[in-house]
């Protein structure tokens, strides 16, 4: 079996037989040479064809596309940006109210591109369910959070109360207190949509060079095993891979998120979950956990992983046992007649965390640099935002999308933050997850004392405030 189809779940099921397209090997000349065929890579090719269709574009692809986060992350496709709210709070009413509606739109975009290039990736939009059950903790945090969100403008069209009995009609999960319901999301099956997307820019002309990884990149050129291409612009779009390309790997952390999926469940037991219109859902906690049901009715669910020393990659993602255990356990939490369910499949990915959690989308004229990552986690959405931006920013656009607070125009990118030198960030990052697992089983311990659960709380807050 092709190795490529482990993967994921998503890899697995493609009908599609996983032949890699040609390597480079030769030189060549491009007006864009982007390096990664995933989603950031596809989508800015794309918008960049369908604007300027002389342009030669080329894709340098280290394995295949879908090998990275876009063939593996959990099928949100969200209307959001990772901390949209502290990115927009500055802006005027107008202003702020004006980019919460492009954001709120990426859905709908998607699925316009979706409809004319005749990709199918069961695409359904419900929206998202953010739910408290686990412990009371999270009913006064989800509820401050909604009033955080109408302070920001937003309204009931955008982000909804909803009682225990409103979400089960939805949702049925143990022990509901409440959930926020927004409908600015959808879920897809990943791997459909990069496959598809480099299907439909190929059609369009762009030159995929499969199996060529960028050995070294410079101002206009960059380099693989047996080639080169000199490019007036280059786009490394590695997101969770930025420490293959240095000094990419100062602004952009590789952090794991692991993922694992149920056999294909009962239509008796959907009938008692529910979930009906492909709405994805999440706990309301800071392990980050977040699901959906296939299209082939699986549960396929994930939670936060972990960061290794140095920013070093995670390349076996045959998950542990304890992995797998937890995550069975978030979710038997939830939903108690899954607790002694099969699980076929197990993975996790790479994915970019920019410092102070703020994504960018970057142009740099002199060096003929455009770069758009840092999404954390919500890169899904993010990158068909990040795509159309580069595409405008490249081609000298002011337009909406280039006006945006996470856009950085003209600006080297040592503009952006840096991380800060090991062991710092390792001992760092890792006492922020190690405060969050605590918070967690102290709080989902009904019979904790108020001072430890109270301390529990203050001591995670505190260390996830620093991050930011």
């Amino acid at each position: 079996m092709n190795p490529w189809r482990s993967i994921s779940l998503w890899m697995d099921q493609l009908s599609e037989p996983l032949t890699p397209r040609a390597a480079l090997s030769h030189d060549l000349q491009a007006d864009v040479a982007i390096v990664g065929a995933g989603y950031t890579g596809l989508w800015t090719a794309y918008y960049l064809k369908r604007q300027a269709p002389q342009l030669r574009i080329v894709i340098l692809e280290a394995e295949t596309a879908g090998f990275g986060a876009s063939g593996r992350n959990g099928g949100w496709l969200m209307g959001n940006i990772l901390g949209e709210d502290r990115l927009l709070a500055d802006l005027p009413s107008a202003e702020r109210h004006a980019a919460y509606q492009l954001l709120h739109g990426i859905p709908d975009e998607v699925a316009e591109v979706l409809d004319r290039e005749q990709i199918h990736c069961d695409y359904r939009k419900g929206g998202v369910l953010y739910c408290a059950a686990r412990y009371p903790e999270q009913l006064s945090s989800l509820r401050e959070h909604l009033k955080h969100l109408h302070e920001q403008g937003l309204d009931e069209s955008d982000y909804r109360w909803l009682t225990p009995f409103d979400l089960g009609k939805q949702l049925q999960i143990d022990k509901a207190l409440g959930a926020i319901h927004t409908p600015h999301c959808a879920t897809i099956q990943p791997a459909k949509l990069v496959r598809g997307l480099a299907k439909a820019v190929a059609a369009m002309g762009v030159e995929i060079y499969e199996q060529s990884a960028v050995t070294d990149w410079q101002t206009g050129l960059v380099r693989t095993a047996q080639g080169s291409v000199k490019a007036d612009w280059i786009v490394p779009a590695v997101e969770g891979y930025a420490a293959t390309l240095p000094p990419l790997g100062k602004h952009q952390l590789p952090v794991q998120s692991l993922i694992v999926a149920t056999e294909p469940l009962s239509k008796e037991v959907w009938a008692e979950i529910g979930l009906e219109r492909g709405q994805a859902f999440s706990e309301f906690s800071r392990q980050v956990t977040y699901g959906q049901r296939s299209a082939d009715n699986r549960l396929v669910f994930g939670a936060r992983g972990g960061y290794r020393f140095g920013g070093r990659l995670r390349t076996d993602f045959n998950l542990t046992q304890d992995e797998r255990e937890l995550r069975r356990y978030l979710f038997g939490e939830l939903f108690p007649q899954l607790k002694d369910v099969r699980l076929t499949h197990a993975w996790g990915g790479n994915l970019g965390m920019a410092r102070r959690f703020r994504p960018h989308m970057l142009l740099d004229q002199r060096s003929g640099l455009a770069l758009s990552g840092g999404y954390g986690g919500e890169g899904v959405g993010a990158s068909n935002l990040g795509g159309r931006t580069l595409a405008d920013l490249i081609l000298g656009k002011d337009s909406e999308l280039t006006n945006q607070p996470w856009v950085h125009r003209q600006q080297p990118l040592n503009h952006l933050a840096r991380w800060e030198p090991e062991p710092l960030r390792w001992l760092g990052y890792n006492a922020i997850i190690k405060s969050f697992v605590h918070e967690d089983q102290v709080l989902a311990d009904l019979t904790t004392a108020p001072w430890r659960r109270r301390l529990a709380q203050a001591v995670a807050g505190a260390l996830e405030g620093f991050m930011r």
